[in-house]
């Protein structure tokens, strides 16, 4: 049995199978996924699993050399979300695109992960690094 958090076989088998400038998708319960780009569903309900909880479980996997979020996601002064904010620690500082920008950039993911969240924009692009 593994020791990481991370459970899911399918998402941790595509996490080991990145390589260097990768793009892994986590989106809310309705971002589109593009034509031919992998899904991981994850979804049960609303809200289940949260983007956050998600994101938390994953970069105890993926080295993250970049984050790309949209525009629309930040708060009215212009501050992270919350779901971004609660891994800030572990993440490196987000870009930050239109949201059609962003669902441009999905197009070349390896995976889009589908979660239950329903808070709008919630959704982080990462950009895999190398650990050496």
């Amino acid at each position: 049995m593994k020791r990481t958090p991370l459970l899911n076989a399918e998402l941790s088998q595509l996490i080991a199978g990145m390589g260097h400038g990768d793009v892994l998708v986590i989106g809310d319960a309705g971002l589109p996924v593009p034509p031919g780009v992998r899904r991981v569903d994850l979804a049960l309900c609303a809200g289940v699993p949260a983007v956050s909880t998600v994101l938390e479980v994953v970069l105890t996997e993926l080295q993250v050399e970049r984050a790309v979020i949209a525009r629309e996601a930040l708060g009215s002064g212009g501050d992270m979300p919350s779901w971004y904010a609660d891994n800030a620690a572990h993440l490196p500082q987000a870009q930050t695109v239109s949201h059609e920008d962003f669902k441009q950039l999905s197009q070349r993911a390896v995976a889009v992960v589908r979660t239950g969240e329903f808070t709008p924009y919630a959704n982080i692009a990462l950009i895999s690094g190398v650990v050496f």
